[in-house]
């Protein structure tokens, strides 16, 4: 029988229970406790509602869920006394038919982990995509967590039995992210194409202009032309352009012939997108479910023939990594106009210019500049920039949240350093007398940890640190190091800066060495227009969900687009504790059918907004 949320909201608490009964293994008291909280008015606030339930029981609570839960490929299914949800997730995945070795080895993975942790592995074994994951999938994930601390396995086994409950949530209800699963599909599609190197060892790296990223460019050019997107267009540093006119169909014309995707209707649009470059050995997701969502929208829409008050222009970013050339937001700087001409000088490792890798060696430094200038948007044209984006961090996946509402992303300042001692043998020089390099580094170390932590969202990090010509006999005389500061506001990393290099200041002084330090990078802070914001909040409430506002750690092509026009941004949740520019970096077709629907929501909340 289809259970509705109607249905559910009308029963007694007790009768409510029993219409859940299996979302959570051997465990109805959580779905008695979640009763409280209706009326429900999405399955999304029913599953936040569970989820909260567990965040508020006891350790013991927790540890009792968890072990109410069987082994995989276990006694229990060997025995057949499994409940018919675990006999349907484990056979999805094929643990009912595992050779002899596989079940051998799960066994022996079994025993290992109730011996480390004291309860069993918990894994959603049908996966982000709700389709099944295979053996080899499991396995690998089993030896992986097997090395984790107690308190990551015990929030991650809790994860995934939230992820279990969802997909047995989906299937008493017959409701099925079916947009979600599209959208997954097509990270999947697009994840094929990688650099060589990478790609023969089942790694994906999409460096800028390789072949691989111009594949990619070539099918998400003919993914958005599937979509119904009235034009699109390569430009000529790669970025992929679709838009998608407004209901009114005049346009005004320009002067000078300009690409179809620049002409402008009559009324403005809204400009949305990400980058399609990654880091080495990175992630599915970072940038991509950026342009990805806001094409499923505009699919959506063609399909009813569906115009809104206002154009969708939706972006793929070429660039935003940095990873060849010394040109972050390379492509979405030359959207705003910020394009630095030194950029086209730059050689990549192979020596190749940027120049001849774009234009082959025909253009002029001037004409190439004029044709990158041409790139260059008219703000009056827009609304503003909205951008979804994998929130890459372990904050909404820590408070069982799909979606969050960014505040602003942070203002960043880097610097390379060396601090200089002195070397000396480290069996013969005092304690007392030393000039150790590394020492005082590490003092600084341990004062940004501190420091940073004073103001709650504030980051500090030393990423690089190094000892030239270290020796285990030697009292190290030089250490080179980087620093990466980080805040909401200018105003509050400035004075992070400040205190970090006070200290360096102070901690050299009282050690008698010395240092040096250059700034190599500063980035403003680019905080959410309170208008987008509000919008994505409201679009945000329409999902059931509660609203949780959070800043971005990490820089975004927003940050770029900021310079002219309001932006506002929305996170989704990530996978494995939000890990990102790792290979581990994922999302659910759940999590994304809620981005989706929270940017159509944004759409039609904005449609009525120019009506009135």
């Amino acid at each position: 029988m289809t259970l509705t949320l109607q249905q559910l909201n009308a029963a007694s608490q007790d009768e409510a229970t029993a219409l859940l009964d299996g979302t959570y293994e051997h465990s109805a008291w959580i779905a008695h406790a979640a009763m409280a909280q209706r009326p429900f008015t999405t399955l999304a606030a029913l599953k936040y509602a569970m989820a909260q339930v567990v965040a508020q029981a006891s350790r013991e609570q927790q540890l009792g869920l968890i072990r109410a839960h069987p082994e995989l490929a276990g006694k229990a299914m060997v025995s057949q006394s499994l409940t018919a949800e675990s006999t349907h997730e484990q056979s999805k995945a094929g643990l009912t038919n595992c050779s002899a070795e596989e079940f051998a080895k799960l066994q022996k993975l079994n025993a290992d982990y109730n011996a480390k942790f004291g309860w069993p592995f918990i894994l959603a074994v049908r996966g982000p995509r709700g389709l099944g994951l295979t053996r080899q999938q499991i396995i690998a994930t089993f030896e992986r967590r097997l090395h984790g601390h107690p308190d990551f396995e015990l929030v991650e086994c809790l994860r995934n039995i939230h992820r279990i409950a969802e997909i047995r949530l989906n299937d008493k209800f017959a409701t099925q992210p079916d947009l979600g699963s599209e959208l997954w599909d097509w990270h999947e599609s697009l994840s094929a194409h990688s650099d060589p190197g990478f790609k023969e060892n089942g790694q994906l790296t999409v460096t800028y202009m390789t072949d691989a990223h111009k594949a990619c460019a070539q099918e998400i050019a003919a993914r958005m032309r599937e979509c119904g997107f009235d034009s699109v267009e390569i430009d000529v540093l790669g970025n992929v352009v679709g838009c998608y006119e407004s209901d009114s169909a005049s346009r005004s014309i320009h002067a000078v012939e300009m690409p179809k995707t620049l002409e402008k209707s009559a009324k403005k649009s809204l400009l949305t997108g990400s980058h399609y470059d990654t880091v080495r050995n990175g992630g599915k997701y970072d940038g991509r479910l950026g342009f990805f969502t806001p094409m499923m929208c505009v699919r959506e829409l063609h399909k009813t023939g569906r115009r809104l008050p206002f154009g969708i222009e939706v972006v793929a970013f070429s660039e935003e990594e940095g990873q060849r050339y010394k040109a972050t937001f390379l492509a979405s700087g030359a959207l705003t106009g910020h394009f630095n001409p030194a950029w086209l000088e730059q050689a990549d490792s192979d020596g190749i210019l940027m120049k001849n890798m774009l234009f082959a060696g025909t253009e002029s430094a001037q004409d190439a500049m004029n044709k990158i200038a041409f790139l260059k948007r008219d703000p009056t044209n827009y609304l503003g920039f909205v951008e979804v984006h994998i929130e890459q961090g372990p904050v909404l996946n820590a408070m069982n949240l799909p979606l969050g509402v960014v505040t602003s992303i942070n203002g960043s300042v880097r610097y390379l350093g060396e601090i200089i001692g002195q070397a000396s043998h480290a069996g013969t020089t005092p304690m007392a007398t030393r000039r150790d390099a590394a020492a005082a580094l590490a003092e600084l170390s341990v004062y940004m940890e501190s420091r940073a932590a004073k103001d709650g969202d504030s980051v500090a990090t030393i990423g690089m640190l190094n000892v030239p010509n270290g020796s285990i006999n030697v009292v190290p005389g030089k250490c080179s190091f980087s620093l990466d500061l980080r805040a909401p506001t200018d105003a509050q990393r400035d004075a992070l800066v400040n205190d970090v290099i006070a200290q360096l200041k102070s901690i050299c002084e009282r050690r008698a060495v010395s240092y040096t330090l250059e700034e190599t990078m500063r980035v403003a802070a680019a905080p959410s227009d309170a208008a987008w914001q509000a919008r994505w909040t409201k679009a945000v409430q329409a999902t059931g969900l509660p609203i949780f506002t959070m800043p971005s750690g990490a820089g975004h092509d927003a940050m770029k687009l900021h310079e002219i026009m309001p932006q506002a941004m929305l996170f989704v949740r990530g996978e494995n504790s939000g890990i990102s520019h790792n290979p581990l970096e994922s999302t659910t077709q759940d999590d994304m059918q809620l981005g989706i629907d929270a940017f159509m929501q944004l759409l039609n909340n904005l449609a009525q907004e120019k009506d009135q």
